[in-house]
């Protein structure tokens, strides 16, 4: 399912909205094309203006450095995974049901976007599993978080949150359960692909591996 949808990223990520611009929209387009193919360490903004067919100085205008830009490209991404779960269980009443929709989506890899104008959110999806921790695991992260700039990534584990307790109201942990759940997919999804002997993943459930393990996980959490 390929959606063109628009979110209000924070302030403080960016020093001009790329939304205001071609250029920027371009910018943060090619960024997620060239993280996904070169990966975060080696993606620049040198390589990034060759790409837009600008200069660095023009980057430089929209984005303080290359972790503020990947921290914007993550927080579309939160973004638009609440807009998808809240989508997906809004005709959804069986609270079971809901949580697997849920674990289903936190662990399948979307298709590539058709539009040459949107974002490929199969790519965007690697890059969340591959490098979203990177914007986190930070000595400043305390610095980073007083301006609210997780805040898409704490709203979709409150949502996910909310569900838990709706299915099992006695549960002390939802919060910590939510995000272990989108952590671990990402782990057990990055580890299956290039360790996989750190997992139990097999030809045989190669494709559904991590939603079967999260599944398991969760409702022997819950009971």
């Amino acid at each position: 399912m390929d959606f063109q949808v628009k979110f209000a990223i924070n302030e403080k990520i960016f020093l001009r909205n790329p939304e205001s611009s071609e250029v920027g929209k371009l910018m943060v387009k090619k960024a997620i094309d060239l993280i996904y193919e070169l990966g975060f360490e080696h993606f620049t903004f040198k390589k990034l203006a060759i790409e837009i067919g600008s200069t660095e100085a023009t980057i430089y205008r929209y984005f303080e450095n290359k972790h503020r830009l990947l921290l914007y490209i993550l927080n579309w991404y939160w973004c638009y995974m609440e807009f998808l779960v809240t989508f997906k269980l809004e005709n959804l009443t069986d609270k079971k049901e809901q949580l697997r929709v849920i674990v289903h989506l936190l662990t399948h890899e979307f298709a590539e976007s058709t539009s040459q104008f949107d974002y490929n959110k199969k790519y965007l999806n690697q890059i969340v599993i591959s490098e979203s921790s990177k914007v986190f695991l930070v000595k400043e992260v305390t610095e980073i978080n007083k301006d609210a700039v997780f805040k898409p990534y704490k709203d979709l584990c409150t949502k996910i949150a909310a569900v838990i307790t709706s299915y099992q109201p006695d549960y002390q942990f939802p919060r910590s359960l939510s995000t272990t759940l989108i952590e671990t997919a990402h782990h057990q999804q990055f580890f299956g692909a290039n360790l996989p002997k750190l997992t139990d993943i097999s030809p045989e459930n190669k494709t559904d591996f991590a939603n079967s393990f999260l599944e398991d996980l969760l409702f022997k959490a819950l009971g």
